[in-house]
Parts: C-alpha cells; sequence; structure tokens
C-alpha cells in the first residue's frame, strides 16, 4: 500500500526576508491620517462658491475666487445664528519643480501666502503666514523637513514662541512610528506625541496619542481601485469628548463622492463632477441633527 499511495510532503511556506536596510521612506508626521482625511473632511462650504484660474505660462498663473454664502456667529444658546456674508479672493500661483509660490489676498483684509522649496534633495523649507487687522490673529509657521533614507524628521517655528520637533522611522516595510514634541512659549504648555503607521495595498490603519488628552485612531479599506472606506475616532481625555465617523470616497469616471456619517449625528456629502475639460461641478451638503443645522453650497471651478 505504501508503494501505491506515497506519504505526502508539504512544503512550509516561503518566509518573505526583510531587507531592514533597505526600507521605505514614510510620509510626514504631520501626514499620518491623510487617507482617512480626504474621505472624512472634504472641503465643505455653504452658498454659492466660482473658482477662475487662468495660467498666463506653465509656471505663473492668477485666480479668482467668490463666495456667496453665511457665516456662523458664536452664541450660547442652542439655535445657531447666521449672518449672510459675500467676499471675494485673488490669488497668483508659480510652481517651478523646486519653488512653488501661493498668495491670497481677500476683500476683508487678510492676506495668506504659503512657500514650499527643496533647499536640497532631502532638506525642504515650507512656510505659511497669514497677515489680519485684528490684534493677535496674524500668524507665520516655518518648517523644514528632511527626507532620510527610511526616516523623516522636521522642526517648526511659529510665531508666539512656538517650537516643535517631530520624527518618523520606518521599522518594517509597512509599519511606521514616530514621535513629537513642542513647546508653546506665548501660553506655558508643553506636550508631547507618539504615533504609528500601518499600510498595505489594500489598507491604512493609524493611531496617535498625545499629552494634551488627544487620541486618535483611523482606518481606510481599500474596496477597489475606485472604492475605499474610512473611519475614525476621536477621544479628549481631558474633555471627555468622543466622535466617531465612517465615510466612503467613491472615484467614478467623470466624477468623484465622498461622504461620512458620525456620533454628533451630522451627516455630509460632497460631489465633484467634471463636465468638461478644466470645468467642474461642485455640489456640497452638511445635516447637523443635533443642532438642527443644514448647509448647501454649489459651485464651478474652471481652470486647471
Amino acid at each position: 500500500m505504501a508503494t501505491l499511495f506515497p506519504p505526502t510532503t508539504t512544503v512550509p511556506p516561503s518566509v518573505e526576508k526583510v531587507d531592514y536596510l533597505n526600507l521605505p521612506c514614510p510620509i510626514p508626521y504631520e501626514e499620518i491620517h491623510r487617507e482617512a482625511l480626504m474621505s472624512l473632511k472634504p472641503e465643505l462650504f455653504e452658498g454659492l462658491r466660482f473658482d477662475f484660474t487662468k495660467g498666463l505660462n506653465q509656471r505663473f498663473s492668477l485666480s479668482h475666487s467668490v463666495l456667496m454664502g453665511s457665516t456662523e456667529l458664536p452664541s450660547q444658546s442652542a439655535e445657531t445664528i447666521k449672518i449672510p456674508t459675500a467676499h471675494y479672493e485673488f490669488g497668483a500661483n508659480f510652481i517651478d519643480p523646486k519653488l512653488m509660490l501661493f498668495g491670497r489676498v481677500m476683500t476683508d483684509g487678510r492676506v495668506n501666502a504659503r512657500v514650499k522649496c527643496d533647499l536640497s534633495e532631502n532638506l525642504t523649507l515650507k512656510a505659511n503666514g497669514q497677515l489680519t487687522g485684528e490684534p493677535h490673529m496674524s500668524h507665520v509657521m516655518v518648517n523644514f523637513d528632511y527626507k532620510g533614507k527610511d526616516h523623516r524628521s522636521q522642526f517648526q517655528l511659529g510665531n508666539g514662541a512656538l517650537f516643535g520637533v517631530s520624527y518618523i522611522q520606518s521599522v518594517t516595510p509597512h509599519l511606521s512610528l514616530g514621535g513629537e514634541v513642542f513647546w508653546a512659549g506665548q501660553h506655558r504648555k508643553s506636550g508631547i506625541g507618539y504615533a504609528a503607521r500601518y499600510n498595505t495595498d489594500k489598507m491604512v490603519s493609524t493611531g496617535q496619542v498625545a499629552s494634551t488628552g488627544m487620541i486618535a485612531l483611523s482606518y481606510v479599506q481599500k474596496i477597489s481601485e475606485k472604492v475605499s472606506l474610512a473611519s475614525d475616532f476621536m477621544y479628549n481625555y481631558m474633555s471627555r469628548d468622543v466622535t466617531a465617523s465612517f465615510g466612503y470616497d467613491y472615484i467614478l469616471r467623470q466624477c468623484r463622492l465622498r461622504g461620512k456619517i458620525d456620533s454628533n449625528g451630522c451627516v455630509a456629502a460632497f460631489l465633484e463632477e467634471r463636465l468638461n475639460m478644466g470645468l467642474n461641478f461642485i455640489l456640497s451638503a452638511e445635516v447637523d441633527h443635533k443642532k438642527k443645522d443644514y448647509k448647501f453650497g454649489f459651485g464651478l471651478t474652471v481652470g486647471e
């Protein structure tokens, strides 16, 4: 019988060897929740929005934006108080492979500017600032981002004696760990935080905790090339605030649909549809059942 039925031999599964000297470079520490934020926090707005961008050459372009809607006023009552508002925004953009400049001027007197400059192959300078007529509302933030072979480090400097340092390191091909420390001299506050990120071709899972009381968890599952689901959990053990949300991101041939629902009774959806080359139609909707408030907006984006 042994000759008729030879013994079967099981081949042990091959274990993929990890080259710890050739790990991938992780994403910046401040962007570890990037995929979840894309689905759960679209740029919602209320009212009418029109954006027009005109390219003067391959590197320089001008933009015009008009927004007509309403602004919420702070109130101690449960009802939401809104007043109609409108503003115009003029912008200038310069985009080069090693230098990007963005500037915005608004009718309410605010001036915004952003700079991104590659000082070397591994070192990048990022700066953003806002000037306003209101006292103590103007701010400037400068970041130095160093990209290593399998790690990233960042140094932040801002007005109000704000200092911050963050570092994230790949420990396996899919897992990266990091931490940050900061000091706000104007408010005499300091903090420390830790984060972990695990990603594959089909999912991204992140966790973050800070001494300020914040605990953030997020998970993104890629169902297919066009559909992904996302969820997050936010908890602050200082104020005992808890929020959980679930969202989706659906990419079609001519449009992209994103939406979410959270534990506070807020439901939102954001639709971007490509009508033609350089012409996009936008729909934004948000219903807050807890506050009995709703926001609806639509707009057009002309230009690339």
